[in-house]
Order: structure tokens, then C-alpha cells, then sequence
């Protein structure tokens, strides 16, 4: 006879029901499961950008206008039969592939701002597994369900995320320096080749102008040899006027091939129409002392400010080596049923010693070699910059002196002899040579003047401004680099209000 029962004692089967029964809330359990595996989801979107980015993508898609649509879209100016030299700088810039190439290198760099901040930096996973088993049980707690992280990826710490977007930001705002220095480095070669095509185009006028005198010195030398004069006079001068002749067809082949390497700038046919100015432009205006150009060249120039972040870049980036001794951490949740439920983490705990100080090590002689190059550039530039303006200078020194002087007493003394061969009392030769004493000097100010709009292009690009910018503009405030990088449309802003002024 079983033993009687002692009333409010629990049967051996009231073990089971201890507790809140499962049944009771079927779907608790899986509702906070789905919840946290729905916020990890929406995680996946988010992303810790440092908070330059903004301004940097608003640079980027400002500088972008002219790159963005494809080259068949495009409609690149047409240039007029006589163009001057910011028609032809402002198409260079609209057409020029290498400098296309440098916008989406940038473009590229601003992008990875977003990839580096992403987080989480691991993906989500959901896990789902069911029980077999001969115990009597409902299928819903046969289930199990779980969500967390990648484990083949560890989930980083917050700090090292942000870390990482800032060394790409540093690195995109260095490419970004970059496309600037691109383009002031196309301005400069597009401008040295027009400065070169319109000397070579005054020397094929000088030059021609040369030949007719020597034509009429073979005339006059003719002349007496059938008067009996000496045959080797004769001789002498068809040797000079076959070489002059020589020298025309020289410089018109030279004309020619340097005419193909700028419609080839310009992404036009090499063969393409492309007149030179008929007359000697004037010099471009520099009406700015040479401190301004010096701190203009210190506080804008597109190299310095490109290794400036690349050394602020090393710097984050060696804070983000020391960052590495902080444990990543993976939360996980799961549930089985309605019968059991967890939450957990994992900890990654950084155990290779070794590896973490061999990183911290090589970012900081990455830094310090980039601090290096950073004050060797600078030396570099200051003395580039120097040697630039003396040069300058000096150019604008000879074409003054041989405009304002030399000229004007050549002219002078070809008026006189002119009177005095007209009197009888100078010869014909003394006329002749007058006339090509004044053909030179026009030939050396032609090249003084040539040699300046070279050197001024080379100090536009070390300064990273127009010069038409610093004589409009009061340079009181040292600009900051976020400052430089902005000012990347100015090159063919300034220099289109400049041919609109003129």
C-alpha cells in the first residue's frame, strides 16, 4: 500500500514545474532574440566617420563638376583662331586625362572614408540549429536560435573604428592635396608650352624678317661682283642666306611638333589648327612683393599640405597600433525554445605581444620618416622657391632694360644711319647691320619675356595659387591646410575672370 501522501509535500513529477512555466509566454524568448538580431542588422548601416568627412566630400564633389559626366558627355570649349593662353589653359583642364585620373584617385580615397569607419566591422550572424531526440517534447523547443557576430572577424572596439576613419580621412585629404598639385602641375606644363610656342612663333617672324635683310646683302654684294667686285664676298653671303634658309625650315618644323604637343594636352587632333598670336602678348602682371609670394608658398602649397597629412595620418595611425592591447569584445545571444535562453560575450584578448609591439614600432619610423621627408620638402621648396624668384626677376630685369633702353637707342641708330645713307656718308651694309641690331634686341626681349611666364607658371605651382588671386586678394592670415585644399577651382576660375577683365 503506497505511502500516504503529507499534504503540501511536492510529488516527484512537481520538480518539473517549478518556476514560470514556458508555456505560459511562448514567445518572449524569441521576441527578445529577433529584437537583438534586428538591431544588429541595423547596425550593419552605420558608420563612425571622424567629422571632417563632410567638408572633405563637399570639396570633392565641387571639384568634380567637370569629371563626373563621361568623356562622350562632355562638351569641351572650342578654342577661337587666335586663342590666348587661358583658352587654352581652361580646356586643358576640362579635357586632360591625367589630371581626371588624379579626381578619382581622390574620389576613391574619400569613399574609404565610409569603409574604414563602418561598424560594426563584422558581419551578422544568425545561427539556427533543431534537436532530435527521443524525450517526449514540443517542436518549437527542439529549435534553437542564436544571432551574433562573424567569429572569424573580431567586433572592434569603438576607439579603433573612429581611429581608422580618421587615418583615411588623413589619407583622402592628401590625395586630395595631390589632385591640387596635379593641376597646378598641368597649369604649369600647359603654360611653359605656350609660353614656348608663342617664342618660337616670334622667332620664325624675327628670323624671316632676318632673311630679307640677308637677301638684300646678296642683292647689293651682286651687284658689285658684276661690277668687279670680289667673287668671295659673293660666295660668303649665299652661304649665310642658304643657312638662314636652313634655319626657317628648322623652327617651322619645330613650330609644327610643338603645336601637336599641345593640342595633344588639349585632347585635340595633333594636326588640329592652333595660331599663335600674331604679336607678342603682354606679360602677365605681378603686382605682389616677394613676401607675399613666399608666404603664400608656405601657408598653399598643394606638396607641403599632402605630406602635412600624410604625417598626421602616420600619427593616428600609430595611436591605433597602441589600441591594440584594448580586448575586442563579440556579444551573442540564443534561446531554445522556450526552454532555455542566454546572452554572452566573447573576449579577444590580445595575447600576441610580439606582433602588437613590432606594429607600434614600424608606425612609429613610419612617422618619423615622414616627419623627415616633411622637413626636407619644405627645404627643398623654400630654396626652389628662392631660385624661382630670382630667375624671375632677373627676366623681367633684361626685358625692361632691353625694352625701355636698348630698343629705343637701336631705333635711334637705325634712324641715323638711315639719314646717313640717304646723305651718302654711311654704306648700304651699315643700314643692313642697323636693321639686324634692332632684330636682336627684339629676339632677346621676346625671350626675357618668354623666360618670365615660364618661371611665373613654376612659382604658381610651388605657391599653389594664381598670381592673379594674390593681387586681388589680401594674404593678412596664414591659411590653414583645410583651407588650401579647398581652393581648387581657382586656377581656372581666376583665370577666366582675368580674360573676361581683358
Amino acid at each position: 500500500m503506497p505511502a500516504a501522501r503529507t499534504a503540501g509535500a511536492p510529488r516527484a513529477g512537481d520538480f518539473l514545474q517549478l518556476g514560470p512555466r514556458p508555456a505560459r509566454y511562448p514567445f518572449r524568448s524569441p521576441l527578445l532574440v529577433t529584437a537583438y538580431a534586428l538591431a544588429l542588422a541595423g547596425l550593419a548601416g552605420c558608420a563612425l566617420t571622424p567629422s571632417g568627412t563632410k567638408p572633405e566630400q563637399a570639396r570633392l564633389a565641387e571639384a568634380g563638376k567637370p569629371y563626373e559626366p563621361k568623356i562622350e558627355a562632355r562638351e569641351l570649349p572650342e578654342l577661337t583662331d587666335s586663342p590666348t593662353w587661358q583658352d587654352v589653359l581652361h580646356r586643358a583642364f576640362l579635357a586632360n586625362g591625367d589630371l581626371e585620373v588624379a579626381y578619382f584617385d581622390w574620389k576613391a580615397a574619400v569613399q574609404r572614408i565610409e569603409m574604414a569607419s563602418a561598424y560594426p566591422n563584422s558581419n551578422v550572424s544568425i545561427g539556427y540549429s533543431y534537436m532530435f531526440s527521443s524525450e517526449r517534447m514540443k517542436s518549437f523547443d527542439r529549435q534553437s536560435f542564436s544571432a551574433g557576430f562573424d567569429s572569424s572577424v573580431n567586433l572592434s572596439f569603438p576607439t579603433k573604428v573612429i581611429k581608422k576613419g580618421e587615418i583615411a580621412l588623413d589619407d583622402a585629404r592628401a590625395t586630395g592635396e595631390r589632385f591640387r598639385s596635379a593641376k597646378f602641375d598641368l597649369q604649369r606644363r600647359v603654360l611653359v608650352a605656350w609660353a614656348d610656342y608663342t617664342l618660337l612663333a616670334e622667332r620664325l617672324r624675327i628670323e624671316r624678317e632676318q632673311i630679307a635683310l640677308t637677301r638684300m646683302s646678296a642683292d647689293a654684294v651682286r651687284a658689285r661682283t658684276l661690277a668687279g667686285g670680289a667673287q668671295r664676298d659673293l660666295l660668303k653671303t649665299d652661304v649665310s642666306l642658304r643657312k638662314a634658309e636652313d634655319s626657317i625650315k628648322s623652327m617651322e618644323a619645330e613650330l609644327s611638333a610643338s603645336r601637336a604637343m599641345l593640342n595633344g594636352m588639349l585632347a585635340r587632333e595633333p594636326n588640329a589648327a592652333l595660331e599663335p598670336p600674331l604679336i607678342l602678348p603682354s606679360p602677365r602682371p605681378m603686382p605682389v612683393s616677394d613676401d607675399v609670394v613666399l608666404a603664400a608658398a608656405v601657408d598653399q602649397n598643394p606638396e607641403l599640405a599632402a605630406l602635412a597629412h600624410q604625417v598626421q595620418g602616420r600619427t593616428d595611425a600609430l595611436e591605433l597600433a597602441r589600441m591594440q592591447w584594448i580586448p575586442d569584445i563579440s556579444p551573442t545571444a540564443m534561446f531554445t525554445g522556450g526552454i532555455s535562453q542566454a546572452v554572452g560575450a566573447a573576449f579577444m584578448l590580445p595575447t600576441n605581444i610580439v606582433e602588437i609591439r613590432g606594429g607600434i614600432r614600424e608606425a612609429e619610423a613610419m612617422l618619423r620618416g615622414s616627419e623627415a621627408m616633411l622637413r626636407q620638402t619644405k627645404r627643398d621648396r623654400a630654396a626652389s622657391l628662392v631660385a624661382t624668384l630670382v630667375t624671375l626677376r632677373n627676366s623681367e630685369r633684361q626685358a625692361e632694360l632691353f625694352g625701355t633702353s636698348i630698343i629705343p637707342l637701336t631705333e635711334r641708330l637705325l634712324t641715323n644711319t638711315r639719314q646717313a645713307y640717304a646723305s651718302g656718308s654711311a654704306m648700304y651694309g651699315d643700314l643692313l647691320e642697323a636693321q639686324r641690331t634692332l632684330l636682336d634686341a627684339k629676339l632677346v626681349v621676346a625671350q626675357a619675356r618668354a623666360m618670365r611666364d615660364k618661371q611665373l607658371a613654376d612659382l604658381e605651382a610651388l605657391m599653389g595659387t594664381d598670381i592673379e588671386t594674390l593681387s586681388t586678394a589680401q594674404h593678412s592670415a596664414p591659411a590653414t591646410a583645410e583651407s588650401a585644399a579647398a581652393t581648387t577651382e581657382p586656377m581656372v576660375t581666376s583665370h577666366q575672370e582675368s580674360r573676361h577683365d581683358r
